[in-house]
């Protein structure tokens, strides 16, 4: 059928039409109640994927799609599948929240037959061209921060009061001659950010440097790993050099 503007877009959580579920960082799943619509458009987003199901697979087997526009029919489907989520079933008319059965450990055993934990150790890949001054650039969030949607410039997990620094270890800084606070440039193979205060930081790993993302986006590399299919954005090789360094030719 035809497409009305906005009918490709899913709406927001909260103005979903229908109860959704969403789970905490604590493994507890309640329900979300959803609201009105802000704009006429904008649809669910089961029912975006359901239609969309349709129109490209067609009848299929054990699929209602229409059904399937229905958040309280995926729950049910949820309940039957994955360990832990059977009282996701009964949510709909319990309400309430649950606990995913299975996540917490009281008691430091595991499901194996011997209760122990199996650790795999895993070869760390090679690094490769480390650009001179062997640092790896790990870009993060701040506590104050939400995706790529930053609250405020402070950071209170790393005591940082703004975001357009670069951590070095102590070592790091008075290895590459430069002192704390001070302006550098940053550069990668694929970009680089003047004006950056280094900042001494105890709990990072010489070797290891640590900015704020989206802002150091533009210093990693658009390659991504062949298995996870991600940019590098935990390993990136950088150099940092003093602004009246960079500014004489040194």
């Amino acid at each position: 059928g035809d497409l009305e503007l906005g009918d490709g877009m899913k709406a927001a959580r909260d103005e979903e039409p229908e109860s959704t579920t969403q789970e905490s960082m604590f493994s507890l799943v309640r329900l979300s109640q959803g609201g009105p619509r802000r704009l006429p458009g904008p649809r669910s987003e089961v029912r975006v994927i359901a239609e969309l199901g349709a129109r490209l697979l067609g009848s299929v087997p054990g699929v209602d799609w229409e059904q399937m526009q229905r958040t309280q029919t995926i729950r049910q489907w949820i309940a039957q599948v994955v360990p832990g989520y059977e009282p996701l079933s009964k949510i709909d008319s319990a309400g309430g929240e649950f606990h995913v059965a299975g996540r917490t450990f009281h008691t430091p055993r595991f499901a194996t037959e011997d209760g122990r934990g199996v650790l795999h150790p895993h070869r760390l890949p090679e690094t490769g061209d480390d650009l001179g001054q062997g640092l790896r650039l790990m870009t993060v969030r701040s506590e104050g921060q939400f995706n790529t949607v930053v609250y405020e410039e402070t950071d209170l997990y790393r005591h940082q009061d703004r975001r357009d620094v670069i951590l070095l270890h102590p070592d790091d800084l008075q290895r590459l001659g430069i002192s704390h606070n001070q302006p550098v440039r940053v550069s990668s193979a694929v970009g680089q950010m003047d004006g950056v205060l280094a900042r001494s930081y105890d709990d990072i790993r010489p070797g290891n440097v640590l900015m704020y993302y989206p802002e150091a986006n533009c210093l990693v590399p658009r390659q991504v790993d062949p298995q996870s299919r991600t940019p590098a954005f935990k390993s990136v090789a950088v150099r940092v050099e003093a602004i009246e360094l960079v500014s004489a030719g040194v």
